[in-house]
């Protein structure tokens, strides 16, 4: 019979719970900025990309939505002229998601609240070892878990192609 404190269980409790007060905590100021967390998320994973833009599909993997739910998402973006959907050169099936100024302009206005809280609530609790052994592990897990979660972003040491 497994115990029911199996620390196995208590881990992914544990990490539920933390998401979920995050997000809990956080979203208020993104609603009152007008966007959803998926919106922010969608934002801020074009700005962190080169040149602000990623493939369609590669966005859809590293937001973990379905390629029709991030059509949706981009098609929201986009009537608010937050973001701009690019043809791709080499391949006319496929199209880009670019930040447009106005999308960079409005991520920059939530920036700061936005890492306020994040220092308040998660990363200042921390110390520097912990949040680097943290990340450590966390990017572990991420690559089994959602190992597309870095499709079409550029790696350290890498640099841009023009």
């Amino acid at each position: 019979m497994i115990p029911f404190d199996d620390p196995r269980l208590t881990a992914m409790g544990l990490l539920t719970e933390v998401h979920a007060g995050l997000v809990a905590r956080m979203s208020p100021a993104l609603v009152s900025a007008g966007l959803s967390d998926v919106d922010f998320g969608t934002l801020i994973r074009l700005a962190r990309s080169p040149r602000r833009s990623l493939r369609m599909g590669d966005l859809a993997a590293q937001t973990g939505l379905s390629t029709s739910g991030v059509t949706r998402v981009v098609d929201r973006l986009e009537r608010d002229g937050l973001v701009v959907r690019q043809a791709c050169a080499s391949d006319r099936r496929a199209s880009y998601a670019a930040l447009t100024d106005k999308g960079a302009e409005k991520l920059q206005t939530l920036l700061p609240q936005h890492l306020t809280d994040i220092e308040d609530l998660f990363t200042g609790l921390l110390t520097e070892e912990q949040l680097d052994q943290f990340l450590t592990t966390l990017r572990i897990i991420r690559d089994v878990v959602h190992p597309c979660a870095t499709a079409g972003a550029i790696e350290p040491g890498q640099t841009v192609r023009p």
